[in-house]
């Protein structure tokens, strides 16, 4: 795997996990935290996250770090 993968795959896991915790701890006023884990749209937003991080948000820190090189 090159180099770039590698970093946008880190990027968008450290991204997409935040960003599902952000939003479980976000949500606790309306329901409670087991059962957000306890329902199948918490993973499919947890995947979605991850790949919109992987995809989206890695490629742009990774063309803003070759920039800064």
């Amino acid at each position: 795997m090159s180099e770039r993968w590698k970093f946008q795959v880190r990027m968008g896991l450290f991204w997409g996990i935040f960003m599902s915790v952000f939003q479980l701890l976000f949500e606790l006023n309306e329901t409670p935290a087991l059962l957000q884990l306890s329902n199948k749209w918490f993973y499919i937003r947890l995947l979605l996250q991850i790949l919109a991080g992987i995809f989206v948000v890695g490629y742009f820190s990774w063309t803003s770090r070759e920039k800064k090189a």
